[in-house]
């Protein structure tokens, strides 16, 4: 059943603000809802709350940026998948179809092997997304005669696997000890250590990477034609497609590079909400990215109350994400509407 825009839209950002209460709410120590709306307001207004120091602690100095965290991370990936998802006229693709996910993967592995600071494998996670992206497309410019898109897709799948091949080489030279753990757990995905400066240094180019979507947002929906139909409306798409396709890159670099690798969202998010809405981009952008918001959050705080040990945000999207692929796999011979 689809929805006016309107109600999805109302729908899914009253959906995302309940879960952002109840991920302040919960974890192990409890805070109640008025003992949050105190702790809110002492914040605005600057009067005193009256509650323990300790509740002011956990909710302004380990939840309030971790929530923040999982809004930033989630949206970003959902509409990075809704720009790709157009843009390869398929709803089996994921962000990582380029090589994001692996080339930010090598970057961070790369950070973490010669011991640089937090900061440092950031940036450098988020530079190997861009640089293997660059890589897919100019591979891909260089063969000619060929169906362009399927050409993009292959040449992301075989730098994705040399990533991954360098990934596990330096898995393999690692400290046992000190470094195989560390890359192990940043390979899982987690918001476990992430601060505020991480989501205020990833927010400028997760909103740099939202800008050229917005603008060009009847442009994708040509885009998803094919390209002769939209050569035909009136569309570069030598032009379109390589700034679509830097836009969603920016996105999921941007995010992955703080949050470690987080499969799915881009995936089940977008086909989710455009079972809602439709398919027209102007209307799936907001929807999917508060849809992608409240996911994270949700499997965020599934991570932090499952076990007594924090179960790795990677582990709990490919449970959640898998059965939703083999049920799309089963309806891929559909015509996509």
């Amino acid at each position: 059943m689809r929805l006016t825009h309107r109600n999805a839209v109302w729908l899914a950002l009253a959906a995302l603000a309940l879960l952002t209460a109840a991920s302040l709410m919960l974890g192990r120590y409890q805070i109640g809802p008025g003992e949050l709306a105190r702790l809110l307001w002492s914040k605005l207004s600057g009067e005193a709350h009256g509650l323990p120091p300790m509740a002011e602690t956990v909710l302004f100095g380990v939840r309030l940026p971790r929530v923040a965290a999982a809004l930033l991370v989630g949206a970003a990936l959902a509409a990075a998948g809704a720009a790709y998802q157009g843009l390869f006229r398929n709803p089996l693709v994921s962000p990582d179809i380029l090589g994001v996910s692996s080339g930010a993967a090598l970057g961070a592995v790369l950070g973490i092997f010669f011991s640089l600071e937090v900061v440092m494998i950031q940036a450098t996670a988020f530079a190997g997304g861009l640089l293997a992206v660059a890589i897919v497309y100019a591979v891909a410019s260089a063969v000619r005669n060929h169906e362009p898109i399927l050409v993009l897709v292959l040449s992301g799948v075989v730098v994705g696997t040399l990533l991954g091949a360098c990934i596990s080489l330096l898995k393999y030279l690692a400290d046992p000890y000190n470094q195989l753990p560390a890359i192990t757990f940043w390979l899982l995905g987690s918001l476990a250590s992430t601060t505020r400066a991480d989501t205020l240094s990833a927010a400028p180019m997760v909103l740099l990477g939202l800008v050229p979507l917005v603008l060009l947002r009847w442009r994708i929906n040509l885009l998803a034609l094919g390209d002769e139909e939209a050569r035909a409306l009136g569309v570069e798409t030598r032009v379109i497609r390589p700034v679509v396709i830097v836009a969603a890159t920016l996105l999921t670099a941007a995010v992955v590079s703080i949050s470690g690798i987080v499969g799915w969202i881009g995936l089940v998010v977008p086909h989710l909400a455009r079972a809602l809405v439709g398919p027209d981009f102007a209307r799936l952008l907001p929807v999917a990215m508060a849809m992608g918001a409240s996911f994270l959050l949700l499997v965020d705080d599934l991570a932090r109350i499952l076990a007594a040990i924090e179960v790795p945000l990677g582990v709990l999207t490919a449970f959640l994400g898998a059965p939703f692929f083999l049920a799309l796999l089963a309806r891929a011979g559909r015509e996509w509407q």
